[in-house]
């Protein structure tokens, strides 16, 4: 009897310890938390880029903020991506470029104005390198109205000339780019100038693709909405600078081989 009671008494006070692994999951899961919040603070979007990568190949298997390549945001001078070496650029423009692709899109600039000269478009398009490629400018026509993202009748005729501007062998990939004045706007079809300006990079994009020499793979469309003027917005001519698309031709290096 005496020993029944012992065997009971021990496993009475023997515990169950299967809590010390949830316990150390969450310990660990901790520790990640906090490396990543250090690391989010100094804004090191190159450190953050290999944080992300070796903490993706231990917590695989989900989809989070792991995932995205850089904390900072849109716009932020301390990105490291080649669009944001683009709005920095160096003294030339071009500091998101290499040495090959400066080269390259120097010569395709070359020719662009050749055939801006010739066929008498000098007045109407600009062209300028940038740090992420060569950027086509429409010059002092207005192509849309306040508030709507349709091209104006009488200015199609600008988007058809730089459609045949674009037929290049070989092709490059081409980034249609829509922007607004700063007045706001909230309609049952924009919800706001980020809306608006996509929209028009969009239907300005459909216009140059009525040229049957250009493939739609090769375009791409992206809105910066009030945030990228060239004018002041403070008078009606600003805004109607402002009201614009601009095209932006990529170093053969972006393009991709089908």
């Amino acid at each position: 009897m005496s020993r029944r009671r012992k065997k009971h008494k021990d496993h009475e006070e023997h515990m169950d310890e299967s809590w010390l692994i949830p316990y150390a999951d969450l310990l660990t899961l901790l520790l990640a938390l906090f490396i990543v919040l250090f690391a989010m603070s100094s804004v090191d979007a190159v450190k953050f880029q290999q944080l992300s990568k070796a903490f993706n190949d231990i917590f695989s298997g989900g989809t989070g903020v792991f995932e995205f390549p850089s904390p900072n945001p849109e716009g932020d001078p301390t990105s490291t991506t080649r669009e944001q070496k683009g709005l920095i650029g160096d003294d030339n423009g071009t500091g998101g470029l290499g040495e090959e692709e400066r080269q390259e899109l120097a010569e395709v600039q070359k020719r662009v104005n050749e055939y801006i000269e010739k066929n008498n478009l000098t007045t109407k398009l600009g062209t300028k390198l940038s740090g992420e490629g060569l950027l086509v400018t429409i010059r002092d026509n207005v192509l849309f109205e306040s508030g709507s993202a349709d091209v104006r009748s009488r200015d199609k005729a600008v988007a058809l000339e730089i459609a045949e501007l674009l037929v290049m062998d070989p092709p490059r990939s081409i980034v249609i780019s829509g922007h607004t004045d700063n007045v706001p706007i909230n309609t049952a079809r924009y919800d706001s100038n980020w809306d608006l300006s996509v929209m028009r990079a969009v239907n300005f994009m459909k216009i140059l693709l009525e040229n049957p020499k250009l493939e739609p793979e090769w375009f791409s469309a992206k809105g910066y909405g009030e945030f990228s003027p060239v004018a002041s917005n403070n008078t009606p001519s600003g805004k109607a600078k402002n009201r614009r698309v601009e095209i932006l031709i990529m170093p053969r290096a972006e393009i991709i081989n089908k």
